[in-house]
């Protein structure tokens, strides 16, 4: 209840609409056979992004944004596209969630103290030492800070009390801490106000469903499909490797989470994703078949409906802190030493997502980080060395590893130095190459027809050949190359008689490997020079 209102109050819509949320998480996506354990309802990852387009567009936009929004994951789960969101670069996700937590730290910073954050997250940033000199001079702004202070240490240590008190829920000891504060003589701090549930509904009419072209709109409908259901089927495989029971069918789920964005579209609600922090107290509470997930939504609805009045007790500060906590764990600091010292290149990838996402806006950060992990991905694939070398009257190129068009630049400083050389034969051999895409082929066919129309004798040996294909002039001055020699006749025989006694037989097929009678034209297999003899082959 305490996240479900926050993450509203966060997201800068009523506070009613977080409860509807909640409980269309419970009843909605809990009924449906995708995830036994994984709890949804409005997510604090979220809120930021709810909040700039509910400035942007107005919140009676918003109904309609997560109705399609819902759609699309059902059109995404029915075409089994759910996998497709466990490809993504753990990197990118990891900095999508810190990118998401960062702002939402300092975004809940100002309700901590009562007032009012200035905007964009680089405003709320720097606006933080103003807010400490506002608090300093104001007591009801400093008790209200204590109490958001309170909730924050709660929400880290009080996990540790042991005994049947340490399954209480934190955010939960901290609203009622904050509830007995808020009611003593002489304190004003600021409290919920929660109407009525029925009366906060607001569906979509025929204006805001003509507004459907508009480009903020779509934008912000592929922006909520995608960071919903990458946010939802990576919570499960989390939530997945907490229990041992039956595993997430993730078409299903996201169906199921399609479904709830559907309804809470309908009724003009918040999205629906999984939460990591509902799930795993649902796991660790003793949770062990997908009842526990409806039994969520009834529950929020029960104390929604019949607690009105005890809602309103509850300090904004408290629920400030609470967002605070999450948006910590969303940020995960210990996970950017953790990636430094795994992979530098997938640190750098996740540090930038972060940066661009605080700098400019969710969906920004998330393309960014996309496109960042595939040209590391490309990078990291497209590993070809290439040798040179120089022997009497032949020029050699050797390749090996992946050649792309990223390394065409170096396959092309090899080929001219070769050219360059001024020797009347080269050899190019690339059975080293595990991957030859279309640019490269081209330019080394390229670079063979030109050599061998300027009369030079060009031995090429392609990835997957048994023998070097020579074609094309000799050195200057000679005639075309000799034809090969005819194929022995193998003989074969059997023990104790002497080989000449015995038939000449003539193999059934040619062996598909290179054999004693293969013919090789100018295959050179002396050992390279002393000074190159420590060397690898393949290390340039």
């Amino acid at each position: 209840m305490p996240l479900c209102i926050g993450v509203a109050v966060a997201s800068g819509v009523p506070a009613e609409l977080g409860i509807i949320s909640g409980v269309i998480g419970g009843l909605v996506v809990g009924a449906v056979r995708g995830s036994t354990l994984q709890v949804s309802g409005p997510a604090a990852g979220l809120a930021a992004l709810v909040a700039e387009t509910v400035a942007e567009v107005g919140v009676a936009m918003l109904g309609v944004i997560v109705l399609f929004a819902g759609l699309l994951q059902i059109v995404l789960g029915l075409v089994r596209l759910g996998r497709m969101f466990q490809a993504i670069s753990v990197a990118v996700v990891q900095g999508m969630l810190a990118g998401i937590g960062v702002p939402l730290m300092f975004s809940q910073a100002y309700p901590m103290a009562d007032a009012k954050a200035p905007g964009t997250p680089i405003e709320n940033m720097a606006g933080i030492p103003g807010l400490l000199a506002d608090i300093l001079t104001d007591p009801q702004a400093m008790i209200a800070t204590l109490l958001g202070v309170v909730t924050i240490v709660l929400s880290f240590v009080w996990k540790k009390v042991p005994g049947p008190a340490g399954k209480i829920p934190a955010a939960l000891v901290a609203v009622g801490i904050g509830m007995v504060v808020a009611a003593l003589p002489g304190v004003d701090v600021k409290t919920l106000q929660v109407g009525n549930l029925l009366a906060s509904v607001q569906v979509p009419g025929a204006e805001q469903f003509a507004r459907l072209a508009d480009g903020a709109v779509i934008t912000a409908i592929l922006t909520f499909t995608v960071i919903a259901s990458a946010e939802s089927l990576f919570t499960a495989a989390a939530v997945d490797r907490m229990h041992s029971g039956p595993r997430t069918r993730y078409n299903t789920e996201l169906i199921a989470q399609g479904a709830g964005n559907t309804v809470a579209g309908i009724l003009g609600a918040l999205p629906v994703t999984a939460v990591v922090a509902r799930s795993s107290a649902n796991v660790q509470a003793g949770a062990k078949t997908r009842l526990s997930r409806t039994l969520h939504g009834l529950w929020l609805l029960a104390f929604a409906l019949l607690l009105p009045q005890v809602l309103a007790l509850i300090p904004i500060s408290v629920l400030a802190g609470v967002l605070v906590h999450s948006g910590w764990k969303l940020f995960g600091p210990a996970e950017f030493p953790k990636m430094w010292r795994q992979d530098k290149g997938e640190f750098a990838v996740m540090t930038m997502t972060t940066l661009v996402i605080v700098a400019t806006a969710l969906l920004e950060g998330v393309l960014f980080g996309l496109a960042a992990g595939i040209v590391l991905a490309a990078l990291r694939m497209s590993q070809t060395v290439v040798r040179r070398d120089v022997e009497e009257d032949t020029a050699k190129v050797v390749m090996a590893g992946n050649a792309t068009f990223l390394r065409l630049p170096k396959v092309i400083e090899a080929l001219e130095a070769a050219a360059a050389s001024g020797k009347p034969r080269i050899r190019l051999d690339l059975t080293g190459v595990t991957h030859l895409d279309h640019a490269c082929r081209s330019q080394v066919e390229e670079f063979t027809a030109q050599q061998r129309g300027l009369g030079l004798r060009v031995e090429l040996l392609m990835p997957g050949e048994a023998k070097p294909a020579v074609t094309g002039a000799g050195p200057v001055g000679e005639g075309p190359a000799p034809e090969p020699l005819p194929r022995r006749p193998v003989a074969a025989a059997t023990a104790g008689e002497p080989a000449e006694a015995v038939e000449p037989v003539e193999t059934a097929a040619p062996s598909p490997w290179p054999t004693a009678d293969a013919e090789w034209f100018y295959l050179d297999t002396r050992p390279l020079p002393e000074e190159r003899a420590s060397h690898s082959p393949f290390v340039g």
